[in-house]
């Protein structure tokens, strides 16, 4: 989340009169993340965030803003959008398609606790759980096509030895399938930034816009390697138990996602590592905007393998 469009305080009092949330009160731009435009909005009736889509067009908006509002109503944490009063979800401002969800409480944490980490896995098994009856279908934008087109693209700001490990592992990676997995409606991006904690509950989800149809235990690495990952790019074994002891708590593994759980863990580091190197080389320009560091996923892939195969925290 950053800002890329700027919106004027007369612009969003005007835009805020087809809602019935109130007066503007005050609006502040939100820097963290790197694809939308975000405003922390505060209205007299409560407090909202307001995204502008930067490359997402109105027409591919629909499978993420109907997903939120499927799982808001099925009990998961996460946050609802809000209908204008033509009963429309998607609108638009300052020529981007924009929508308003609630705000969530709690904070996203710096350091987790295993407490916090049981209670993400298990959240996080609920809301593939609860996504079984979403009707809606989009495939990974960011999955195995996208970083093998990408990576030849990126060859060029690195190293010799980054090189070879970034070929070794798009090359790896293409030789499996996983057909024969579990799959369903994923996050995709529940680092630490995306989940609100009030203590050790779970305040929210937030930031759905990378949702996905694929393998479930990709989205279970995507958030292992994040919550549980140190600056070296090793794993704590003890946070990563707990994840995948709260995910199992609601859905446990079959025999066969064991199998694959370390591969899974390097497809997800690939897949950001990747985009970092992209959105650090390649940046959108904006007036508020935050890049990552993607050494973190180099060092997370170097890590796994080195650890070799194995049932990891399973």
């Amino acid at each position: 989340m950053s800002v890329f469009t700027t919106v004027t305080e007369s612009e969003l009092s005007s835009w805020l009169k087809a809602y019935s949330l109130g007066e503007l009160v005050e609006f502040k731009g939100i820097a963290a993340g790197i694809t939308n435009t975000n405003y922390a909005v505060t209205t007299t009736h409560g407090k909202y965030v307001l995204t502008l889509f930067e490359t997402l067009a109105a027409h591919e908006l629909p499978f993420y803003v109907d997903l939120m509002v499927h799982l808001s109503a099925h009990g998961i944490a996460c946050a609802a959008p809000i209908a204008n009063l033509r009963n429309e979800y998607i609108d638009r401002l300052n020529g981007r398609p924009t929508i308003i969800v609630s705000w969530l409480p709690g904070e996203p944490v710096e350091l987790a606790s295993a407490a916090q980490c049981r209670a993400l896995g298990a959240m996080l098994a609920q809301m593939h759980r609860a996504a079984d009856t979403y009707a809606g279908h989009m495939a990974n934008p960011r999955g195995p096509h996208w970083w093998t087109a990408a990576a030849p693209q990126l060859y060029g700001y690195l190293s010799a030895a980054e090189g070879a490990l970034l070929r070794s592992e798009v090359a790896e990676q293409a030789r499996h399938r996983f057909a024969h997995l579990p799959t369903g409606v994923i996050h995709a991006d529940l680092f630490r930034d995306n989940v609100l904690m009030q203590g050790e509950r779970i305040g929210g989800f937030i930031d759905f816009y990378y949702a996905c149809n694929d393998v479930l235990i990709y989205d279970l690495a995507i958030t292992l390697n994040d919550w549980c990952g140190r600056a070296d790019g090793s794993i704590d074994d003890m946070l990563a138990a707990a994840l995948v002891a709260g995910y199992q708590s609601v859905r446990p593994l079959s025999q066969a996602e064991k199998q694959e759980w370390h591969l899974m863990l390097r497809a997800a580091a690939l897949r950001f590592w990747v985009s970092r190197l992209w959105d650090w080389h390649k940046p959108q320009s904006g007036e508020l905007t935050y890049r990552k560091d993607p050494a973190v996923f180099q060092r997370l892939l170097e890590a796994h393998l080195a650890l070799g195969d194995g049932p990891h925290w399973l």
